[in-house]
């Protein structure tokens, strides 16, 4: 299954909330109106606003470190000579950057660990 920017903002939605600022008469008899929710448009907003500051940094050649999950790096590959694979044609292929990652220890490990294989679904 993959994941998109439109499950990404359907989980936030679903998981953040806030305490309310104002205490009401009915919070005591009913402690789930003392939470606010956001609302769609705005986690759109912050997870749109996340991924345009993760793409600026990778852009002006930064490294981008997300604690626990791991690194985005930009890694320059110089020009080299290659050959087209349905001709055989030999050509020169530009230089460029190419973005890479390497996840964390602990996602690693969250990834191969032995329970993960047991709960996984077969289709």
């Amino acid at each position: 299954m993959t994941l998109t920017k439109a499950d990404i903002v359907k989980k936030v939605m679903e998981e953040v909330c806030f305490k309310r600022q104002h205490e009401e008469a009915q919070q005591f008899l009913f402690p789930e109106l003392d939470r606010v929710f956001l609302g769609r448009s705005r986690t759109t907003e912050i997870v749109d606003t996340l991924l345009e500051k993760i793409k600026g940094s990778l852009a002006k050649g930064k490294d981008v470190n997300i604690q626990g999950f791991g690194k985005f790096r930009v890694k320059f590959k110089w020009a080299r000579k290659g050959r087209n694979p349905q001709t055989g044609e030999s050509m020169i292929l530009r230089s460029r950057r190419t973005v890479t990652f390497r996840c964390s220890p602990k996602l690693r490990e969250k990834i191969n660990s032995p329970d993960q294989f047991n709960n996984s679904k077969t289709i």
